[in-house]
């Protein structure tokens, strides 16, 4: 039995590693992924040291049994764990995790290269890769993380070509191009964007930025010390319980006016999201994401005290604006780009120059309308249903993937953000760590016990296959 996890960043990795064994009933393991950020995936292999972890660091462990494992690996003592260090140390930490389980257990290869390309072969598959190897498989995993950003709406087609449009920061050393004085317009404000302007403010920039999104709220920060763990009411767990979004804002609501920190209800909500997230019917579904969504993601997802310090002294001198508009339309002139916003609940349009545009706007999780290569190919051949609200693929509860014909496909899974459509709570370390470990558990359960692993000569075919 062989299982193939394609996507080597923090959900296939850590998949990876809690299947790996030296039990010889095991089942063949083989993790694919880019080079450059195999193990740390983009969120840690290309984060810079100004960009700070999210999460306290005594609670990133990758097992869920474990929480505590990052800070004893880096022997914290009580006050660091409570610290929100370097997301770069996260990588290294996921790296060194992953190279342990690949020397100590017999059953894990690691490809590392790009798999552009999954076919159904009988009753397994044959994944395709991007030197035009291939190997066979019976099940896959698609741990993909988020998809590529799209453009933006409204951008012209000669600023997309330029480097005046900066599509992705982190990539090519986008910013380090940026001048010091240069006018920046950022669209999103949240998690992306305050990475954007924590790396602009380390290298020093003098010139004026200003983000937009709909809402133009920003990321809420954390306490500079851990909030008491609160119970929820009856009042919350009975609106829980419900289908209904509007009750449960409602009980959350009276529950803030009294709770010692509003931190504290929303963290108290959270073993409870995904569950009540699959109880709801689709009209529900949207109406949160139109009308309530920006508001939720900036108290679920905080950043650390230090960014939101660096944030607020930014607005505090009015060297960073932030606005609720959108962009309607940006061009390229001979200095720069010209930029036409509409402020929320404005009739009129406002005409702006700046030197750069960067979008900044978040996880990309449409797979209609991605770029990317694999994602594209299994949605062209049927293999893949979009979520009818682009929040990604439609999966059962055993995290098998749907065909177009809303069929389960057989040994197809999928693992981390594109589940959110299934989950939505899916994207932070605790959540994705127990859902591989779920995963985790399926997989070994349907390997079936006269199977055993062929060992080197799964590593010296993959190698082969792959070109190396």
């Amino acid at each position: 039995m062989r299982i193939t996890i394609v996507g080597a960043g923090f959900s296939g990795s850590v998949l990876a590693s809690q299947l790996a064994s030296t039990e010889d009933g095991a089942p063949d393991i083989c993790l694919v992924g880019v080079g450059e950020t195999f193990a740390r995936g983009v969120a840690y292999g290309q984060a810079r040291p100004e960009h700070l972890l999210n999460v306290r660091a005594g609670h990133l462990g990758v097992h869920p049994d474990a929480p505590g494992d990052f800070a004893a690996w880096l022997s914290l003592g009580p006050r660091g764990r409570d610290e929100f260090l370097p997301r770069v140390a996260y990588g290294d930490y996921l790296a060194e995790r992953l190279r342990e389980a690949h020397e100590v257990a017999g059953n894990l290869s690691l490809v590392r290269q790009e798999a552009i390309a999954i076919s159904r072969v009988g009753e397994g598959y044959r994944v395709h890769l991007d030197d035009g190897g291939y190997f066979a498989s019976d099940r896959v995993v698609l741990a993909l993380g988020a998809l590529p950003p799209q453009r933006l709406a409204g951008i012209g087609p000669r600023l997309a070509q330029s480097q005046r449009y900066i599509g992705w920061p982190w990539q090519d050393d986008a910013l380090e191009r940026i001048e010091a004085d240069a006018r920046v317009l950022i669209v999103g404000t949240g998690l992306t964007m305050a990475d954007v302007v924590s790396t602009l403010a380390a290298r020093g920039h003098r010139g004026e930025l200003t983000a937009i999104s709909r809402h133009g709220l920003l990321p809420r920060a954390h306490a500079d010390v851990p909030g008491p763990v609160i119970e929820l009411p009856p009042s919350v767990r009975q609106a829980l319980g419900g289908r209904d979004v509007r009750a449960l804002l409602a009980a959350v609501r009276s529950l803030v006016h009294v709770a010692p920190d509003w931190r504290s209800v929303v963290d108290g909500l959270r073993p409870h999201t995904q569950a009540f997230w699959r109880s709801l019917p689709d009209t529900q579904r949207a109406r949160f994401l139109r009308h309530l969504r920006s508001h939720w993601e900036v108290a679920r997802h905080r950043i650390a005290p230090r960014v939101a310090e660096v944030l607020d002294t930014l607005q505090a001198s009015g060297q960073l604006r932030v606005r609720a508009a959108r962009l309607l339309r940006a061009g390229l002139r001979a200095h720069g780009a010209e930029v036409l916003l509409q402020g929320r609940g404005q009739e009129h349009a406002d005409v702006s120059q700046y030197d750069y545009v960067i979008r900044a706007t978040g996880l990309d999780t449409d797979i209609v309308r991605t770029t990317h290569p694999l994602v594209s190919h299994l949605v062209d051949a049927g293999l893949l249903t979009p979520d009818p609200h682009g929040l990604g693929v439609e999966v059962g509860d055993d995290l098998q993937v749907r065909d177009r014909h809303g069929t389960t496909v057989r040994g197809l899974y999928c693992l981390g953000p594109l589940l959110r459509g299934r989950l939505w709570e899916i994207t932070a370390v605790p959540e994705l760590r127990s859902a591989a470990a779920a995963l985790a558990s399926t997989l070994r359960a349907g390997v079936p016990s006269s199977v055993r692993r062929k060992g080197d000569g799964l590593a010296r075919e993959l190698l082969l296959s792959a070109g190396l």
